[in-house]
């Protein structure tokens, strides 16, 4: 596995000032109502100093400034919920923008890159590691509020007596010492704390996706050992994290009485020797007693901006995954006359071992070609190197029309779906009405053209008997789609984008369901006239197909026609006699797939014989 990148502390911080800046009304009403708010929080203490000298001076209660003093404690409050309101409106504004970058960013990526850094990291990176930022966006306005608050009070000590103010300053060596030893040590557990979250997510997603093949192998026991082998290396390093706070805000509480008692004994002292008034000291303590909740909450957010410190450096590392270079954005003429040849094509994942070696063949345009073999043959990937969604490690892939031959490594992801269009067994179904659903590959399709593309897939009929029709929400929470009418709908999406080539992976896998034939029927016609690869798991599939490709070890063992194969007594005539075998004591089309190796569970979860 190769992660994706982490940002560091100026990179992250770099970022969030260009979200920042994005919105410059924004950010000085923010900036102008917290220096307000901070101001007016200063003065109170000052005003109620003065009062104090006034009273001891005989003066009684001076109306003028009692009054200023009653107006600047409310304008003070008013003040502190508007600077409130403005820094957290900027800051969703802020984590919105963040959010919608990474997660585009993160659908942009390439496959290669998703594939080497797993799905637990890059799916905690738009969820947990978002998440985190997020909640810390409104503690980050008040932080700031705080910081200006402080600030303006250091001003304000330096207004009574610099004596005054020096014996504040003693709380400042104890706070710098607390953070010194605390915040390297919090920063190392906070980023593992993110990475052991990353790797939970990855095992629970994996035990997930991978649920047939757990039941399939009586794997559930090992996958709960190992998400709880992963959530208790995550608990472990957090609980030293909380362990780490809870000492950080003890030694806070020792920097504020050390703190206190030194302003009131320097005080008393200066009064002594009638250098300052009883006030000025009355003010000095009061003005430090406010800000206990300004330095605690500048000093105590530094365990959660660790915290959101490191969740952003992971969110922005995904945006500063080097992009690539602009493609090829030739698309094709038009007409479905595409061909399809690939030359020495080799692959390897993640810098592993070669899967596939020196692959060539040919597709001439308007002909289908399936490609069979045994587990871990090659055909997926092959298929995927095809269909352009990796690029081969060696070799070249092309696809040729009336214009000439293009690479498809070299395509620009946003014409690559209109050279080739792919379906595979797992396939999505969005929130939203069916209709969004299926133009999500055509956009701006309309009616007429929608229901073309589901005649063709065969599911017109049921979709015009539903509730609203094409306005019937689907998804999560909307109307129920059986696993066949989902593969229905790719079928109708690829119909309706139109390429000129197409790439079938398990496109009708639900053959054995009472829909079996429809789907067939509708794979069928949209292989009709284009130029097909088709992931053969089931023989009769393959033998609906132009041509044949028999894949062994990573290699083209051999290719030809249905019968020819079939004449030859090689691999594939073994492989149809067994399939043949297995078809007629099953006794319909729902035979176990010739993609499981002997001794393993087919996707029923049945297990196989091995081939005679």
């Amino acid at each position: 596995m190769t992660p994706l990148p982490t940002a560091t502390g100026r990179q992250g911080a770099a970022a969030l000032a260009r979200l920042v800046r994005a919105h410059p009304g924004a950010a000085l009403t923010a900036l102008a109502w917290t220096v307000a708010s901070a101001a007016l929080t200063v003065a109170v203490p000052l005003l109620l100093g003065r009062l104090v000298d006034a009273v001891r001076a005989g003066a009684g209660y001076p109306t003028g400034l009692v009054l200023g003093t009653g107006s600047a404690i409310l304008a003070g409050a008013a003040g502190t919920a508007l600077a409130l309101r403005a820094t957290e409106r900027l800051g969703a504004r802020v984590a919105a923008d963040l959010r919608e970058q990474v997660v585009a960013r993160t659908l942009a990526l390439p496959p290669a890159v998703l594939e080497n850094a797993g799905r637990g990291d890059a799916a905690s990176r738009v969820t947990e590691d978002l998440e985190d930022f997020v909640t810390a966006v409104p503690l980050v306005a008040e932080v700031l509020r705080a910081g200006v608050a402080i600030v303006l009070s250091t001003a304000g000590f330096l207004t009574l007596d610099w004596r005054l103010a020096l014996a504040f300053a003693v709380v400042f060596p104890i706070y710098g010492l607390s953070l010194w030893v605390y915040l390297p040590r919090a920063a190392r557990l906070y980023a593992a704390e993110r990475r052991l979250a990353a790797e939970r997510g990855r095992v629970l997603l994996e035990s997930l996706h991978g649920r047939s093949t757990v039941h399939a192998y009586g794997m559930a026991a090992l996958q709960t050992r190992r998400l709880a082998g992963a959530s208790r290396d995550a608990v472990t390093v957090g609980l030293r994290a909380a362990r780490g706070y809870l000492w950080f805000s003890k030694s806070m509480n020792a920097a504020e009485a050390a703190g206190l008692v030194a302003v009131l004994l320097t005080g008393y002292w200066l009064v002594r020797a009638d250098l300052v008034s009883v006030g000025a000291v009355t003010a000095a303590a009061l003005l430090f007693h406010r800000l206990f909740d300004p330095l605690a909450t500048v000093l105590l957010a530094f365990d959660d901006v660790q915290r959101a410190h490191a969740a952003l450096a992971r969110a922005v590392g995904v945006l500063r995954v080097p992009r690539p270079a602009p493609g090829v954005t030739r698309r094709p003429a038009g007409t479905r006359s595409v061909s399809i040849r690939a030359r020495n094509v080799r692959h390897a994942y993640g810098g592993g071992a070669e899967v596939l070696h020196d692959v060539d063949l040919s597709v001439p345009a308007g002909t289908s070609l399936a490609l069979v073999g045994g587990s871990g043959a090659g055909k997926t990937t092959l298929a995927n190197l095809i269909a352009g969604t990796f690029a081969a490690t060696g070799g070249r892939i092309t696809l040729t029309d009336a214009d000439g031959a293009v690479d498809v490594a070299a395509l620009d992801p946003a014409v690559l779906r209109d050279w080739i269009g792919v379906i595979s067994q797992e396939t999505a179904v969005f929130t939203g009405s069916l209709r969004d659903d299926l133009t999500l590959a055509a956009p701006g399709s309309d009616d007429e053209q929608i229901f073309a593309a589901l005649r063709a897939a065969r599911a017109d009929a049921w979709v015009r008997a539903l509730p609203h029709g094409l306005d019937t929400p689907v998804g999560p929470g909307g109307h129920e789609l059986t696993a066949a009418r989902v593969q229905q709908l790719a079928l109708a999406r690829l119909a309706l984008r139109d390429p000129p080539a197409v790439v079938l992976d398990e496109a009708t896998a639900e053959a054995g369901s009472a829909g079996a034939r429809d789907l067939d029927e509708a794979a069928a016609a949209l292989i009709d006239g284009r130029t097909a690869i088709v992931v053969a798991h089931r023989l009769t599939q393959a033998r609906a197909c132009d041509r044949i490709a028999v894949l062994a070890g990573g290699r083209i063992a051999e290719t030809g026609t249905h019968d020819d194969l079939i004449a030859r007594g090689g691999r594939y005539a073994a492989l149809w006699a067994a399939w043949s075998s297995r078809a007629e004591v099953s006794a319909g089309p729902a035979a176990p797939s010739v993609d499981c190796p002997s001794g393993t569970a087919s996707r029923t979860g049945h297990p196989t014989r091995p081939p005679r």
